[in-house]
């Protein structure tokens, strides 16, 4: 009778040995789980997934779902995945401590450590990082479940945490992404130029397209100095010769005063009238007696200098228009732009055979190892060429950052250390700065 009932003792025991260790690899299997799935989800790229997507993946597009709240997404699965670690081990020290005694606990630590960190956290997540939307795709549905299942839990815990936080004074946006589109896409070309794999005139470029609804045409358009203009009082035939040595196909038509614009004049325009009254008329001195200036020249279009880029390019193409005068809130002349203009912040400085051959968007390299500058030069332009990260957040061009840093209007001769360069005014006209010698500071 003691026999028997000591077998069957060992037979109970030995059943629930393997019951309860079972149970614990079960337990790790969900552990992994729900690692991978963590790692996966948060590392894969939505761009690709939304590729997926739409070629009719419904695991991406429940990946994509789950992805847009990842607080309740991280909070669901660091649910899961305590309770299952957390149980393991609670197993695991009892499973030990029946084997072994008291020695188990410190046995059972040891092991499910090493269980876990191989098999439940290194494992599955360097399977998940390595191929991210596809272990996405796949672990979406069970995933979508647990978020369903813990929802209760986890907006308790999500309020909590909040109210924590905000006794520290952090609050939190619950609508905010963890990185914003434009910033993780610039990151990654920022990165892949870094190691050689994308090109600088194509990083340069879609960068350029990115920063349109971020930059104004304050920032790029030709200041009103530098316009080229045409007086409307003044004879035909000085207006026909000025177009004509002019190598813009646009000028703006003012009365009295430049800052009075009432029109613009388009070479084809004046060309045609000219040549129809040329052709109608028996002498060449009769030519052009009969033109008006009036009857050619369109009407002119003013912007504000708040305008954003990527607004200003859609209102030329919806108006059929590429040349726009700006304005500040006064109203009063600032500069102009073109389409062209906005095309360049894109793809670079385009040029043709009637461009003037000028030096202020070129930069020269000097014998001692400087560059010399144009004054007028953009910040912007300077960047992208030399690929420096000089600050434009003051400033559009070169010489107006050494005016802003400097605080005052240098002379010629003077020299300036900031932002990790050294700047050497070389020419000056009026309150104008020139010319501009830049070398980097070689750290010691």
């Amino acid at each position: 009778m003691d026999d028997t009932t000591t077998l069957t003792g060992l037979a109970a025991m030995d059943t629930a040995f393997w019951i309860t260790a079972g149970s614990i690899l079960l337990l790790l299997v969900f552990s992994a789980f729900f690692s991978g799935s963590e790692t996966a989800l948060t590392a894969a790229s939505r761009g690709k997934l939304r590729a997926q997507a739409d070629k009719g993946s419904r695991g991406a597009e429940r990946a994509l779902q789950i992805t847009e709240d990842n607080e309740r997404l991280i909070g669901s699965v660091l649910l899961g995945n305590n309770l299952v670690n957390i149980l393991a081990t609670s197993l695991t020290t009892s499973l030990f401590t029946a084997l072994f005694g008291d020695s188990g606990v410190a046995i059972a630590t040891l092991v499910m450590t090493m269980l876990v960190l191989i098999f439940a956290e290194v494992l599955p997540k360097t399977y998940a990082i390595t191929n991210a939307e596809t272990a996405a795709s796949k672990v979406s549905a069970p995933i979508a479940a647990v978020i369903a299942i813990f929802a209760p839990v986890v907006s308790l815990v999500r309020l909590l945490v909040r109210g924590v936080l905000r006794i520290f004074g952090v609050r939190t946006d619950p609508d905010s992404q963890i990185l914003a589109v434009r910033e993780e896409i610039a990151g990654a070309l920022n990165l892949g130029h870094s190691e050689g794999v994308v090109e600088k005139e194509d990083r340069d470029r879609i960068l350029g397209a990115l920063d349109l609804g971020d930059r104004t045409v304050e920032e790029i358009m030709l200041h009103r100095s530098r316009i080229e203009m045409i007086n409307g009082a003044a004879a035909p035939q000085e207006i026909l010769a000025q177009c004509l040595q002019s190598s813009h196909t646009r000028l703006p038509v003012y009365e009295e005063d430049p800052e009075n614009i009432v029109g613009i004049l388009h070479a084809k325009d004046l060309f045609r009238a000219t040549y129809k009254i040329a052709t109608e008329s028996e002498t060449a001195g009769e030519a052009l007696t009969g033109f008006k200036l009036s009857d050619v020249m369109m009407a002119p279009y003013f912007i504000p200098d708040t305008t954003s880029l990527d607004e200003q390019m859609r209102q030329f193409l919806h108006m059929r228009t590429h040349f726009a005068l700006v304005v500040d809130e006064y109203g009063a002349l600032q500069g102009l732009i073109t389409l062209e203009d906005i095309l360049e912040e894109i793809v670079g400085e385009i040029t043709d055979e009637f461009d003037p051959a000028t030096a202020e968007h070129t930069v020269r390299r000097s014998e001692d190892g400087a560059f010399l500058v144009d004054g007028a030069m953009t910040i912007r332009d300077l960047n992208r060429a030399l690929d420096w990260s000089l600050p434009d957040e003051e400033a559009n061009t070169i010489a107006g950052l050494v005016i802003h840093e400097a605080q005052m209007i240098p002379t010629v001769g003077q020299v300036f250390s900031f932002h990790g360069f050294r700047f050497e005014v070389t020419a000056r006209k009026e309150n104008r700065l020139t010319r501009l010698k830049i070398r980097p500071l070689v750290a010691a």
